[in-house]
């Protein structure tokens, strides 16, 4: 059939085989030697063939090196050439690429979270690589001012007293500021690097325990608002009064949340260099797991000078100043509060709409 179709040669089966046998073709006749295929099967062992099983090796071998073989041959061996391999597989486990680190302060990971970007909302959090705690986690109304991010790496080695050797980052023109002072702290180009999402597991990992443990929530929350009618993404009043009214309590969340992680328990690892313990006693207390803090101390006017340079002070109510003079004047007439919970904020957010209407 395959013939007729693509070639365009139709032939029964008689004359097929008759041609066949002329050739010396056949699934039994004049099989690869032995060797030729112990030769072909190393090489391939040593690149990305180390990954295919027996079915997958046999097509590669068949249609790269012109060997003649069955799947049976290279079943058995691939149990003595690669049987770790054949093990892996069979528990139908993928042998993953460990993830190393010297100790805390040795590299921080940050990045950005946009799943409530479309309603205001934007995450931006760094994480300790050996220890796991979360160094800051914010929200504002912008991941793509540098000076923004500047602001949350500065105040963190302010907090600490020193920087990461390395931090390691998505590409983005967002970091081009932390990614100058951080090379500046250090005397060292490499200490900062960019690279794809894959490569910044730490964070990565953490924003999907972000997401269901915190985020999801938020995300139908204001879905369910915008559905009955109460917030339209076009409009740039309720866009403001949204994030005046929620972005307290958001980054309240945000903060419970990151003492939460950073006093959690970790469970030991098959990764030797992946400890098992609290994040916060594992940065604060190297000496527990014998590895030491590799922290690179940045003097006190190095940090000023670096504050009033590179930062940004990010807006305090999350939206702009003139709503906010508008919103905090309404509120003083009205008697009203800011809100502490998704609640009273979505009640101070319909009653400060309110009144803007009736301006």
């Amino acid at each position: 059939m395959f013939l007729g179709f693509v070639h365009g040669i139709y032939l029964s089966i008689r004359p097929l085989k008759r041609i066949l046998a002329t050739l010396g073709l056949g699934r039994r006749r004049n099989r690869s030697n032995i060797d030729d295929i112990c030769r072909a099967m190393e090489l391939e062992l040593q690149g990305s063939g180390s990954r295919l099983g027996y079915s997958m090796m046999t097509r590669r071998l068949i249609s790269e090196y012109n060997l003649i073989l069955d799947q049976e041959t290279v079943r058995e061996l691939l149990k003595i050439m690669n049987p770790d391999g054949v093990s892996a597989r069979s528990r139908h486990r993928l042998q993953r690429r460990e993830y190393k680190t010297e100790g805390p302060n040795h590299v921080w990971h940050i990045d950005g979270y946009d799943k409530l970007k479309p309603f205001g909302f934007c995450i931006h959090g760094a994480i300790d690589g050996y220890s796991r705690r979360l160094m800051w986690l914010e929200v504002d109304p912008s991941n793509n001012n540098p000076g923004v991010i500047a602001h949350y790496y500065i105040d963190c080695v302010e907090q600490m007293g020193g920087a990461a050797r390395i931090i390691r980052a998505d590409c983005g023109t967002e970091n081009v500021r932390v990614a100058g002072l951080q090379r500046f702290f250090n005397n060292d180009n490499d200490s900062f690097l960019y690279g794809k999402s894959c490569s910044n597991q730490r964070i990565e990992a953490f924003w999907g325990m972000l997401r269901k443990s915190c985020i999801d929530w938020w995300m139908c929350y204001f879905k369910d608002l915008r559905g009955s009618g109460l917030f339209c993404d076009n409009d740039d009043n309720q866009a403001e009064c949204l994030k005046f009214c929620f972005m307290g309590t958001i980054q309240k969340e945000l903060s419970m949340f990151s003492q939460q992680w950073n006093l959690h328990k970790i469970r030991k690892s098959t990764n030797p260099e992946s400890p098992d313990g609290r994040p916060d006693v594992l940065y604060f207390l190297p000496d527990v797991t014998t590895s030491s803090d590799l922290i690179t101390p940045v003097a006190p006017d190095e940090i000023e000078i670096a504050r009033d340079r590179c930062c940004v002070q990010p807006p305090q109510f999350g939206c702009s100043a003139e709503f906010s003079e508008l919103a905090l004047y309404i509120m003083q007439e009205k008697n009203l509060d800011m809100p502490t919970n998704a609640e009273e904020a979505v009640i101070l957010y319909t009653r400060l709409m309110e009144e803007i209407e009736n301006i």
